[in-house]
This record gives C-alpha cells, structure tokens and sequence, in this order.
C-alpha cells in the first residue's frame, strides 16, 4: 500500500484506475466494487439499469457488473420461471426444459435479439446510457455448461455419460446463441464481459469432463470477444476448483471465492500476473433449497469489513487487484457496511 501511495501523481477516475489496476500498475487507489441481485427490478431492463446504476453512484464504486437474473440465459430456450419481482426472492425453476434424452437434441441456436436474451441487451443499451461517463461496465454471460445445468438439473451429469453425442448438440446451440448475444452486447456499448462458470470444480467434473464439456465451449465463446473488450473477467464459482486452467483463458481479471477456497489472493498472485477480482468473502449456498449466504457485508461491522479490506490489500501489495465480491452480495446487507467498504481503500 505504500508503495501505491508514493507512486500516486494526480487522482484517477475510475475508468483510468481500473485500465491501471488490469495492468499491475500503480493506482490512487485500490478500485473497488460490488453486486448484489436486485430482484424487485431484474424483469424490466430500463428499471434495471437505472438501479444499478443509483446503487453505483450511492457507494461511489469504480465499475457495474451488470446484473441480469440468473436464469435470463434459459427462459427462450424453454425452462418454466417463476418470478417473485421480491427483492430478497430471485426467480426459480419451475419446469426444467430438459426432460428426456431427446430435449438436447431438439434444442436449437436462437437469435439473441429476442425474448429474455434480447431483453439484456436492451439492459446493456441503458446501462451503458444511465452510467456516470467513464465507469466501466461488464455484461453478465454464463458458460454454456452452466446454462445447461440450469436447463436440465442433476440430471446432466449422467445424460453427459450415457448421451454425450446429445448434450454437445444442446451445448452447441446454447454457445451459438451465446456468441450472438456477445455481438449484440458490444454493439451496445458494453467494456467487457464477467464470464460466469459455475462447473470448473473436482467435486462437479472430473479434468477430462470439464475440458471436453466445459472449456471447450467456454473458449469458443471468450476468444469471440477477447480482443473486441478490454475489461474481461471470468468468474469461477464454488470450492476445489479448476483455478489454473481457468486462469490461461484469454481474459484480463479473475474472479473466485478466494476467502472459502484455494487459492488465497497471495497464492493466486503467485500462481499468475493477471488482475485479480478477489478479496471479499461473499459465498451464496443452498440449505434444504433455501439461499443462505457467508457474506462479511452483510454480518460484519464497519471495522471488521475495513480490516478484512485491508488484509486483501496487504496480500498483494495493492498490484493487480480490484476488490469485490467473492460471488453476490446479499441483498440485505447494511448501507454502512457497503459504505465502509468503499471508504476502506481510502484508508
């Protein structure tokens, strides 16, 4: 932290701190973020996007991550929703669209323009309107797998074994999709792409499965973009996980729950150079199917939350690092604990 303070020249905005902090460079100061689902807004884009960017300004945080609910990327594809409009409620699955073998292979590519897809990109034409110039914003894409899982449920991971001709020909449409909401995001003027994978760990595939079902897919659709966007994270969700191979896809920033598992920030800053988007503990988890979170945000004071910024800080020097959320933040977390934690890296 020193070291940032004595290499300080002017004040930064927010867009030059983030380009500084992708780069390893010096920073005025650590930028800082975080997200939260907001439910009561997530069916309309132009609400959306005017929440999102109101809770931005309230904190005086340094980038969107762009919010869309959950499940947008299985609406058109056929998964029955039901939607709460709640703020502490996010909308389940009903019906899942995959019910038998033969659901994959009728499954087919959609255009991204329509339905719930086109819907985001609409999100992603007002949130880039509404934002404070020079705030960078990144869309929300989740890895075909991930989409898939949320189509078919557990049933998945046999039909990956006893159908696997199937469930590359539904990965397949759901990647040709993905691709076509990716070009339609960029025209509207999105920075770059937080990429979710919620299955690159042991305890969902084996190495062999993720890499045939996983990142065989999850590279098709990041090298689309990877030279078209500069601020590109990937988000790689749970515990015991891929770190290292998801960490050589072609993206500037990471994202994963370094609080709840391996790596540590020091560790990652170790194992690679890229810009790390790390150091808050926010994890959600199911307990009998209800949402449970392990979130500083929500249960720690404005002291604790200062010194757990801080401790994030100290780990890599300040270099290469953005501070957020390990995954979402819930949306019950105190206004003076999401305010200590953009007043911590003034500290």
């Amino acid at each position: 932290m020193n070291i940032i303070v004595s290499e300080r020249r002017y004040l930064m905005n927010r867009e030059e701190r983030i380009r500084a902090a992708l780069a390893g460079q010096p920073v005025d100061h650590v930028p800082v973020g975080a997200w939260m689902h907001l439910s009561e807004f997530d069916q309309d884009p132009i609400s959306l996007a005017e929440a999102e960017a109101a809770f931005t300004e309230k904190y005086d945080f340094d980038y969107i991550k762009m919010m869309p609910f959950g499940l947008y990327s299985t609406q058109d594809f056929g998964n029955q929703i039901t939607i709460y409009c709640d703020p502490y409620r996010e909308p389940i699955v009903k019906n899942f669209a995959i019910q038998s073998p033969s659901d994959y292979d009728a499954l087919k590519a959609i255009p991204a323009i329509q339905g719930t897809y086109g819907k985001q990109i609409e999100f992603a034409r007002e949130m880039v309107k509404r934002r404070k110039p020079g705030t960078p914003v990144m869309q929300t894409i989740f890895s075909p797998f991930s989409t898939l899982k949320k189509m078919a449920g557990d049933r998945l991971f046999m039909d990956m074994i006893n159908y696997p001709e199937s469930v590359h020909h539904a990965l397949s449409a759901i990647t040709a999709t993905t691709l076509d909401f990716v070009s339609y995001n960029i025209d509207a003027g999105v920075d770059g792409f937080f990429f979710a994978t919620q299955n690159a760990t042991r305890s969902v595939m084996n190495l062999h499965e993720f890499e045939e079902f996983g990142q065989f897919y999850d590279l098709q659709v990041i090298k689309s973009y990877a030279k078209k966007t500069w601020f590109n994270a990937v988000h790689i969700h749970g515990e015991d996980i891929y770190f290292n191979e998801v960490a050589a896809y072609p993206v500037n920033c990471i994202n994963w729950h370094d609080r709840h598992t391996w790596p540590t920030l020091k560790e990652a800053r170790a194992l690679t150079d890229k810009c790390l988007l790390a150091g808050i503990k926010s994890a959600p988890y199911f307990v009998n199917g209800v949402l449970k979170y392990d979130d500083i945000i929500l249960e720690g004071t404005p002291e604790e939350i200062t010194a757990h910024v801080k401790d994030a800080i100290a780990q890599v020097d300040g270099r290469g690092l953005i501070l957020g959320p390990g995954c979402v933040v819930n949306p019950k977390a105190p206004e003076e604990n999401l305010m200590a934690l953009r007043k911590a890296v003034e500290s």
